[in-house]
């Protein structure tokens, strides 16, 4: 089970910190990101840390997102700064355990202008 927390309503240039905490069978996790689907259009990857200190970002956000990892928590976080309106989406969180995909439920970022 994967939850993520700390979506919310948040005006442009504005920042948030998104956390994900998996449980339960996840405990075993080759990589965690994650992904965003903002209305009409297809869900698209954020951010990726695939462990041994890799980690990759899509270009729309380098520079203005970090993702870390609490591997004793087994917990994955979103920084993100300077949210601009055209972040505004779902943020799931995704892990890859054993060849096995987990996604949470989302979580909403609203950007205002």
């Amino acid at each position: 089970q994967l939850v993520e927390s700390g979506g919310g309503l948040v005006q442009a240039g504005g920042s948030l910190r998104l956390s994900c905490a998996a449980s339960g069978r996840i405990f075993s996790i080759n990589a965690m990101g994650w992904y965003r689907q903002a209305p009409g259009k297809q869900r698209e990857l954020v951010a990726r840390d695939i462990g041994v200190g890799m980690t990759i970002y899509a270009d729309s956000v380098k520079g203005r997102f970090t993702i870390s990892r609490d591997y004793a928590k087994n917990t994955v976080y979103l920084q993100i700064h300077s949210l601009a309106p055209e972040d505004t989406a779902v943020y799931y969180c995704h892990a890859l355990q054993n060849y096995i995909e987990y996604w949470g439920q989302g979580t909403q970022v609203t950007v205002s202008s």
